[in-house]
Formats: C-alpha cells, structure tokens, sequence
C-alpha cells in the first residue's frame, strides 16, 4: 500500500481542537499560526489548508 496523501502537521490557536496522530503546532494568535503554516509548507512540501479559523493542516497531494 503506497500512501499518497496525508496530513503531515496541524496548526492552532486551540488546543482543544486537536487532530490526533500527527504532529501539532500550538500558535499564540492567527497571525502566528498563519506565519508557521507557510514555513511548514515549505519545510514539508506540503500545501496548508485552513480548516477553521482556529485550525490549518499541512496535507502531502
């Protein structure tokens, strides 16, 4: 089985809104999160989705 898409980290501002199973990035405000989520991206050569306002995912397409 070959995985070709998956969430690599999650950002939030909330910690009550946690993902479990991947590596998770506790931000102060949405202005950090924001600044954290495209470093990721380009870290990780991922692509960051904002679930919420509280909640981004780094996911590998």
């Amino acid at each position: 089985m070959v995985l070709e898409k998956f969430i690599l980290a999650a950002i939030t501002t909330n910690p009550s809104k946690i993902p479990s199973g991947t590596a998770v990035f506790h931000c102060e405000d949405k202005k950090e999160m924001e600044i954290i989520a495209a470093n990721l991206e380009a870290i990780l050569d991922g692509i960051a989705h904002a679930l919420t306002e509280e909640l981004y995912v780094i996911v590998k397409h």
